[in-house]
């Protein structure tokens, strides 16, 4: 599975993001973790990032939501209503396991 962080230079929670999965992969092998620096918007357009940090596992943002590709921060709220700027454990947790399941 590729995982794949988009985001702006500098951007404060492309480092709570990368803690977070490293927690979950590092037991992991069938995990490819990179890291995207996206410089404008025509390059957030084409690669389909929706707010920095975006995740996409194998090419999917499992939490666009209808959201429009953007250079701008983005916020998740997680499971108990909280907003932050970087999906929970658990929600990184589900998206990961779940990519698992799915793959043939």
């Amino acid at each position: 599975m590729r995982v794949e962080v988009l985001h702006v230079a500098d951007c404060p929670n492309t480092a709570v993001i990368t803690r977070r999965l490293a927690t979950l992969i590092a037991e992991r092998s069938d995990v490819t973790l990179v890291h995207r620096v996206i410089r404008d918007e025509a390059a957030a357009v084409a690669r389909g990032m929706t707010g920095s940090p975006t995740l996409l596992v194998d090419g999917i943002d499992p939490f666009a939501a209808g959201h429009p590709a953007s250079l701008s921060c983005r916020l998740y709220t997680d499971e108990s209503g909280t907003v932050s700027g970087a999906p929970s454990l658990t929600q990184l947790r589900t998206v990961l396991d779940g990519a698992v399941e799915a793959t043939p």
